[in-house]
């Protein structure tokens, strides 16, 4: 018996929906020299339909983990914390705005995030800085991500619990919505 990855995800969507997110879009993505999976859910808060708040829910797949994991299953070994450990899944949760015309200070800006996010979803907050021509001053992009390993035995079983992790992510989603109209000068 295999692990069912896609009735996860399909599970997963279903519940951030439960948890006040419209979700929009799903890719599933195999590459074929490693046979390495991603699956992509293009979701955000229910109010933020209109923007400017993209975000992702990414599910990233190893094969030699799944396979290791299908093995100790089929053989009927008993899983100890070393193995459980060993036999996670990384799901990441990718928030981006639009060029922002007063963009936050980051160092400010993860503070404040951590005190949002807390340590069920440590989030690590980026910039980019892009330059039109040289004599024009730069446009900042901000970037965060968040990465939780998943114990590959509870999804199997079915009994992951999600709900910590979704109400923060829609907690830290409508934080950077609150304060993106400042930083977005609108």
């Amino acid at each position: 018996m295999g692990v069912d990855l896609a009735g996860f995800i399909t599970d997963m969507k279903a519940h951030a929906v439960e948890h006040g997110f419209h979700v929009h879009a799903e890719r599933h993505f195999i590459e074929s020299y490693s046979l390495g999976q991603a699956w992509e859910v293009d979701l955000h808060p229910e109010e933020a339909c209109e923007g400017p708040l993209e975000m992702l829910m990414v599910l990233e797949v190893d094969p030699r983990v799944i396979l290791a994991f299908e093995d100790l299953v089929a053989g009927h070994h008993e899983f100890d914390d070393e193995q459980d450990e060993r036999l996670q899944l990384p799901m990441f949760f990718k928030w981006a705005l639009p060029p922002l015309p007063k963009p936050p200070d980051l160092l400010i800006l993860a503070t404040e995030l951590a005190g949002v996010s807390g340590t069920t979803l440590p989030v690590e907050v980026s910039a980019t800085d892009t330059y039109m021509s040289v004599t024009d001053p730069a446009t900042r992009s901000l970037s965060l991500v968040c990465r939780i390993d998943l114990p590959l035995q509870k999804i199997f079983l079915r009994e992951l619990k999600t709900c910590d992790v979704l109400e923060c992510a829609h907690g830290v989603s409508t934080w950077l919505l609150d304060r993106s109209a400042a930083w977005l000068d609108s």
